[in-house]
């Protein structure tokens, strides 16, 4: 039910003395290599960079295994600190590498990329970023910095929410716990719970917001020294997204609000509300009798990712069998899901906070995704492992249309019309609501002045009610529910990943289902790729094109289809007598 980290290290010991071995590499990395690599040739430059990539991983390797503990007892903040900036004073060693890269001159960095092989997208990238980089004395003392700033605060956040109780039936309950309220067939608990998470975060709003305004300041204070137009380009840039590509993204989904809309005014006639409130979103349409024991879900994932492809199954049934993932929520336990991807040297990492209910399902098999993806990417190396965020959601969402399709083959149409609406909710949170998020970062972030936490919920209503328009009733409780958010503080502007892949996934998936030739080996090769080479070329593989204004369109038009058929299914059915509460 926990994890096994010894595939990282037996013990702390073993860590410190990877780290120390880290240490010493870097400073003897320093000493012969720091100012000399216009003298290199090509092969004393691969030489040097593979080098620079095994005191990374090593790095890298020790910070995964505190980290796990952490994020399991939140309480080892301490711990963290600790080997945070034992980490940073190691980097700050290896900081000229980068910086000396992009200081040649053109013909000698083109030699040098031209023979890079898997790592060339990584040093292509560096010559794009060139412009933004600082002095290396600039770049140490923000490096040093850091500790005290956005990552401080990052983890006051972390280390607040991880230990907030909230009042239920005379005891207290975690943050996953009070959430999964809100996913209850008793109108009643819903309420109930709603309110309990606004008292619950009540108590430290003035800190959430003094949290967020750090952030937002810090954040604006690099973006200035490091010539940045907008607060979004770092992101974009590390994304590897155009800002055209992004605005176009943002452009189609708030055009298209109207589905949202749409399936909750439906919704509330199939629950026979007069009025749907925004505690009543996530309320099943089929009251579940029982949770869905772990080993249930483990096997309903399995055999999805069967039907699908053997890669995909046997590197699943590894993840189980060989304990990677940390299962249920506990006290000090981080709230939330992930699949760390640690170094290619290790498995990933998988991260839940399972109650049984169908929606962790399909966080499951979402983690699962990404643990699939981050396994198979190893292959190309430490530089490469790790995704842009508009491809990093493809796998987990596409995990998730896996599962899908594999459940609803045997079910009734009453219990098919409620997949489908836990399947387009499901979108509509992937997609919309983030394009939301997206939305009221840019005005949060286009302020210049220090938000009040009045001023912080007043943006968070305006935008969340233009995508539900006159078909939810956003409450009092709501309007503080921004606080709770972890990618504000810990990744600005990471939001639109999730919509980014969500069409994309939605577009491959609808070729998938069309019998597109050679689906799988493509899809696979695709995931191997990992973030060694452009999202535009990993998504040509498929005939498609992100640049293509259209293709936005095309993945809303899916969404659209869906809804179609969820309407069909409903008016085929007796829902008044089924469903009503």
């Amino acid at each position: 039910m926990n994890w096994d980290l010894t595939a990282l290290f037996n013990n702390i010991d073993e860590a410190d003395t990877l780290l120390d071995e880290a240490k010493l590499e870097a400073k003897q990395f320093q000493e012969e290599i720091k100012g000399r690599l216009r003298e290199f040739n090509v092969f004393e430059f691969q030489k040097a960079l593979n080098r620079y990539i095994d005191i990374n991983e090593k790095i890298s390797r020790v910070l995964t295994y505190i980290y796990l503990q952490f994020a399991t007892d939140t309480s080892k903040g301490s711990l963290l600190s600790k080997y945070e900036t034992i980490a940073t004073e190691i980097e700050e060693q290896l900081l000229f590498f980068e910086l000396e890269f992009i200081s040649l001159p053109d013909e000698k960095q083109l030699q040098f990329i031209t023979h890079a092989g898997v790592n060339r997208l990584y040093l292509e990238s560096l010559r794009k970023e060139a412009k933004h980089k600082l002095s290396e004395g600039e770049e140490k003392i923000l490096m040093k910095k850091s500790l005290t700033s956005s990552s401080a605060f990052s983890r006051l956040f972390d280390e607040t929410i991880s230990n907030l109780s909230f009042y239920w039936e005379g005891g207290y309950v975690s943050e996953e716990e009070i959430l999964a309220k809100l996913h209850s067939d008793d109108r009643n608990v819903r309420k109930r719970g709603a309110v309990s998470l606004t008292n619950g975060l009540n108590p430290k709003l003035s800190l959430f917001s003094f949290i967020y305004n750090q952030i937002k300041k810090d954040w604006r204070i690099e973006c200035e020294l490091r010539n940045y137009s907008t607060p979004e380009e770092p992101r974009h840039l590390s994304n590897k997204a155009s800002q055209k590509s992004v605005d176009s993204l943002i452009e189609a989904t708030n055009g298209s609000m109207k589905l949202v809309e749409e399936y909750y005014n439906l919704k509330r006639e199939l629950l026979g509300y007069e009025k749907l409130y925004d505690y009543d979103r996530y309320a099943p349409l089929k009251k579940i009798e029982r949770k869905i024991e772990f080993s249930e879900a483990k096997e309903m994932v399995l055999e999805a990712f069967k039907n699908f492809s053997p890669v995909f199954y046997d590197i699943a049934l590894k993840a189980f069998e060989e304990r990677w993932i940390d299962i249920y929520p506990k006290t000090g336990k981080r709230g939330g899901a992930f699949s760390h991807g640690a170094t290619p040297k290790v498995h990933p990492y998988v991260m839940l906070n399972y109650t049984g209910q169908i929606r962790d399902v399909f966080t499951l098999a979402h983690e699962l995704g990404h643990a699939i993806h981050q396994y198979l990417a190893r292959e190309v190396g430490y530089l490469n492992h790790h995704t842009p965020l508009t491809t990093a959601e493809t796998a987990s969402i596409f995990a998730e249309m896996l599962l899908f399709e594999a459940i609803k083959k045997d079910l009734s149409r009453e219990e098919l019309i409620a997949l489908y609406a836990n399947k387009l909710e499901d979108i509509f949170a992937t997609l919309h609501r983030q394009i939301v998020f997206t939305n009221f970062e840019r005005r949060v972030h286009n302020s210049e002045e220090e938000l009040s936490s009045e001023q912080f919920s007043s943006i968070w209503m305006e935008e969340n009610q233009k995508m539900f328009g006159d078909s939810v009733v956003l409450t009092s409780n709501y309007k503080i529910w921004w606080s709770y958010i972890p990618h504000f503080i810990h990744s600005p502007f990471y939001c639109y990943s999730y919509s980014y892949a969500q069409l994309l996934v939605l577009s491959l998936y609808n070729l998938y289902k069309q019998g597109f030739e050679n689906f799988e080996n493509r899809y696979i090769q695709f995931l191997r790729s990992g973030g060694s080479i452009e999202p535009k070329e990993q998504i040509a593989m498929f005939g498609k094109n992100i640049e293509d204004k259209e293709f936005w369109k095309e993945g809303i038009s899916i969404i659209s289809d869906m809804l179609d058929e969820f309407k069909k299914l409903v008016k085929d059915n007796n829902y008044d007598k089924n469903f009503n509460r």
